[in-house]
């Protein structure tokens, strides 16, 4: 586990890491599955989840160091 953690903290120091990891991706409210998407047309609700066909869509959270 905290061979895991250690692994973490050195990928978050890197920007292109962060980038693929947060940017444009959403995970649907009522199935928690993600999806890559332009944050324009989540807004406008014209992007689906792939599952559950929900427009309920969330930005990724960030992972909180504690």
């Amino acid at each position: 586990m905290k061979l895991l953690t250690k692994i973490s903290e050195i990928m978050a120091k890197f920007k292109e890491a962060i980038a693929r990891l947060y940017t444009n991706v959403f995970v649907c409210r009522v199935c928690k599955s993600k999806v890559r998407s332009d944050p324009l047309k989540v807004r406008l609700g014209k992007v689906k989840c792939r599952k559950c066909k929900s427009k309920a869509l969330r930005p990724k959270h960030r992972e909180v160091k504690g």
